[in-house]
């Protein structure tokens, strides 16, 4: 068998643990600045945390917002076809997600948007008139020319809420963890009020990297979640919910009924 002298043994290894270093070095780059909800790293900083953080700090159309002076408008109603999908809860460290499966979405003035998944924020980010919410659900739904709109939620304390005790039953109590329970369903449409009455505004993501350009689709009518429910969500995520943002001149409407 062919043997290694002392001094390329030690070569080898020296090239083996600097390549090894190089790629931690590229894998670290790679990987998007940690942010969170309070101190050097909460949302008064997001700005400074990265280059693509920028609109964070110096967008004009930033969201949460506090929803004042909402202006009565004849809006196109929201054409919801939400089916079942498939359990798949994600605690990613900042919130309980679940991501869905295609072939549920809404279609609003002739647009459609696939629903990718939903997700909640304790207390809620959005406003009306300064009053927060003990709970506020995010429907995260995308074009097929990769437009966003988000349908938003609130919930306060009340009778429990179906969709949300099915994934509260199977989220990860650590991050960032995932969750998939085979012949598990659970139903979107169990999030929404029976009355579709809206607020729209254009905004932006809500979290890093706080992307513009985003259409937002507030019902103005409330759920009801659990005080047993909202508190298991608070007790892993006391605060995920940025403050809300300027308006900076955007109307906002209300319709849709």
């Amino acid at each position: 068998m062919f043997k290694l002298s002392l001094q390329r043994k030690r070569l080898l290894v020296a090239i083996i643990f600097a390549f090894l270093s190089f790629s931690t070095v590229i894998f670290a780059a790679d990987e998007a600045p940690h942010w969170s909800y309070s101190g050097d790293t909460g949302p008064a900083h997001w700005g400074e945390l990265s280059p693509d953080y920028a609109a964070c700090s110096q967008g004009k159309q930033q969201s949460p917002v506090d929803i004042t002076h909402a202006e009565h408008a004849k809006l196109p109603v929201i054409e919801f076809n939400y089916k079942p999908s498939s359990l798949d809860v994600i605690n990613n460290g900042h919130t309980i997600e679940s991501d869905y499966e295609p072939g549920s979405s809404i279609t609003i003035d002739g647009k459609t948007y696939n629903l990718v998944q939903f997700h909640f924020h304790h207390m809620s980010e959005n406003a009306v008139n300064g009053e927060h919410f003990p709970l506020e659900g995010h429907l995260v739904h995308k074009s097929a020319d990769g437009k966003l709109a988000v349908v938003a939620v609130f919930f306060k304390e009340g009778p429990a809420n179906s969709a949300i005790e099915t994934v509260w039953a199977h989220m990860p109590k650590t991050a960032v963890n995932e969750n998939k329970p085979k012949g598990l369903k659970v139903d979107a449409s169990q999030l929404l009020p029976e009355n579709r009455e809206y607020y729209t505004f254009p905004g932006s993501l809500t979290t890093p990297p706080c992307t513009e350009g985003v259409t937002w689709l507030v019902m103005s009518h409330k759920m009801t979640a659990s005080k047993e429910q909202i508190a298991a969500f608070a007790v892993l995520d006391p605060n995920d919910a940025r403050p809300v943002q300027p308006l900076n001149g955007r109307k906002i409407e209300l319709g849709g009924k």
